[in-house]
């Protein structure tokens, strides 16, 4: 896959420190040996060391040794972490004991070692479920400033080439926020074409999706989509946004010259933003599975520093792209 080679050249480019919490999951560690070997990014594993080496000595794992450990029992910073967590938590009635309990706590540790500035990312969830991931990420590192609300966006590559960048589009949200308000859904437009620009490397034409194109039916639905878009354009006025537009006129250029005359992102669209949950993850799982579409995802978005979330069915592989993908999260976030 010629996108997936780019991120990891891009990754292998300027290498970041990824926290894997997960430490001594198998397919954590096979990945995780994997990309040491290939240089994508320096890896910060999570547990007691001697088991982790253990377990790389069991799989016939021959790089875990370049791999930074810490145990949360023991290493260095752990009281200055634990002071950290004190203060940002300290309006919401956080004491010094409950911090030195919370960094004990892979998730919580991860979290903490980024906001410190000793690492660039996070990445878990073979083990851990998407809201265990969330709670301390959200709680410690926040979403991006102007940006209130995570959101899942998705990388659909599809064998349409005339579409998108040769076939490619950014899509969202697939997988955080069932029914956002217009100002959710500007927020999630915005974080999607930044999403655009850090992992498929394209200038985003964000399309505002919805079953009307300019005021060709009337619902509070479009009246949402309409008020997103607005408010999209004055959260970011240099991206390129426009909406309300129906798929067909987002996409196809005789479409949405015919359906929305004028309009810059009218069937030229590369990102897509779907009004609600429910769309988007129905959309993409039916080009998924009738169009035989590469669905890469999804990537937590709007987050001030990249954690990303696993599904706890994933591969070896997956976890390696999405390892690649937070680092590109990561040189990206630096750029802004």
């Amino acid at each position: 896959m010629d996108l997936i080679n780019e991120i990891i050249a891009r990754a292998k480019a300027d290498r970041q420190r990824i926290v894997l919490p997960e430490g001594t999951e198998e397919r954590t560690l096979k990945a995780a040996d994997q990309v040491l070997a290939d240089g994508v990014a320096d890896i910060i594993l999570i547990g007691n060391p001697e088991e982790i080496n253990g377990l790389a000595a069991q799989w016939g794992l021959k790089n875990i040794d370049k791999a930074t450990i810490i145990d949360p029992a023991s290493h260095s910073k752990k009281e200055q972490y634990a002071e950290l967590l004190c203060e940002l938590r300290k309006k919401k009635g956080m004491t010094i004991e409950e911090a030195r309990k919370l960094v004990l706590d892979p998730l919580y540790l991860g979290c903490l070692i980024i906001k410190n500035g000793d690492a660039d990312g996070q990445l878990a969830g073979a083990q851990n479920t998407t809201g265990n991931v969330l709670r301390p990420a959200l709680q410690i590192i926040k979403t991006a400033p102007g940006i209130s609300v995570v959101s899942g966006g998705m990388l659909l590559i599809t064998k349409a080439k005339e579409y998108g960048k040769d076939g490619l589009l950014v899509i969202a949200d697939v997988a955080v926020l069932p029914n956002p308000t217009a100002e959710e859904l500007a927020q999630i437009a915005v974080a999607t074409g930044r999403t655009a620009r850090v992992l498929a490397n394209v200038e985003p034409k964000v399309a505002m999706l919805s079953f009307s194109t300019k005021g060709s039916a009337k619902h509070e639905m479009v009246d949402k989509v309409a008020e997103a878009t607005r408010l999209a354009k004055e959260l970011d006025p240099e991206m390129q946004i426009d909406g309300e537009l129906q798929a067909d006129a987002a996409l196809v250029p005789s479409v949405g010259s015919s359906k929305a005359p004028g309009s810059a992102i009218a069937g030229q669209a590369n990102t897509l933003v779907f009004p609600s949950l429910e769309v988007g993850n129905i959309a993409y799982k039916l080009v998924q599975r009738l169009g035989g579409a590469e669905a890469v995802g999804p990537v937590l978005q709007g987050m001030a520093a990249p954690v990303n979330d696993l599904s706890r069915g994933c591969s070896v592989q997956d976890i390696y792209r999405m390892i690649a993908i937070t680092a590109n999260q990561a040189i990206g976030a630096k750029k802004k």
